[in-house]
């Protein structure tokens, strides 16, 4: 797909350099590429940049990336055209923070944000490195979200809007008619939702996410069991220890006991 890109965001990138960028001056063409550096660029400027054989339009408020070893030819309009940009590296292998998103997009409501972000991370880049690289790597998230949801990879906003509900209401009684009425749908389409998304029921959903907090409760703090099970929505022991079994394979106490386990094999 020469029209978009495939970034690998489970790891924060390796930012070499971050600024502002001013092209125009020396002709209104211009032709680079980084053999081993991505480029991301945030445009103030209007133009056209042409990739792979692709033209993309290039506007205000539009945001581009750009592959390592990739021939880029920009085109400007002005004498003086100003981008931010930052060249870095992405060290991630984990194929589930694969995120496909296009060459050119338009940030819309998000430039100032976005703008800001970078313009952080070019403040951060001579004393705080780290830093610059988590501010780009917001920026890089963020870029996963700018498209409507078939074309970015995200969920149905009502999908998204349900699991964020469900996520801060764990602790609570939660029922599929009241997930749907958070989420603005019938309780019927945010079962569908859930099935072509997840492959789980909105109920099955909810026990796992309650159990994944349980897991990371029990091996990773001294909270009482009673009170990891009431934490997680969960209050009656009996039903807290059948449900540990059922999706951890082991009672609360053998979960618990998991984490000493493996700290006394370090």
């Amino acid at each position: 797909m020469a029209e978009s890109v495939a970034l690998r965001l489970d790891k924060p990138p390796e930012v070499v350099s971050a600024g502002v960028g001013v092209h125009g001056g020396q002709g209104l063409h211009e032709s680079f590429r980084l053999p081993d550096l991505w480029q991301l660029h945030l445009y103030s400027y209007a133009g056209e940049l042409t990739v792979d054989g692709h033209r993309h339009p290039i506007r205000p408020g539009h945001l581009s990336l750009i592959r390592p070893d990739t021939e880029a030819h920009f085109r400007y309009a002005s004498r003086r055209s100003e981008h931010l940009y930052a060249h870095f590296r992405l060290p991630g292998r984990d194929p589930r923070a694969l995120r496909r998103v296009p060459v050119m997009q338009d940030t819309g409501a998000q430039a100032a944000l976005l703008g800001t972000l970078l313009g952080s991370a070019v403040a951060a880049m001579p004393t705080a490195r780290a830093r610059a690289s988590a501010e780009v790597w917001t920026v890089l998230w963020h870029t996963t979200q700018l498209g409507p949801p078939e074309r970015s990879g995200r969920p149905h906003p009502a999908l998204a809007a349900a699991t964020e509900h469900i996520e801060r209401s764990l602790a609570t009684a939660l029922t599929v008619p009241g997930i749907a009425a958070a989420a603005g749908v019938s309780p019927g389409h945010l079962t569908r939702l859930f099935r072509a998304d997840t492959g789980d029921t909105v109920v099955a959903w909810i026990r796992r996410r309650r159990m994944e907090r349980a897991r990371h409760l029990l091996q990773s703090s001294t909270l009482a069991i009673t009170a990891v099970a009431a934490t997680v929505g969960i209050p009656d022991l009996q039903a807290f220890n059948k449900t540990c079994r059922r999706e951890l394979g082991a009672s609360p106490r053998e979960v618990r006991g998991r984490r000493h386990q493996g700290q006394q094999g370090q």
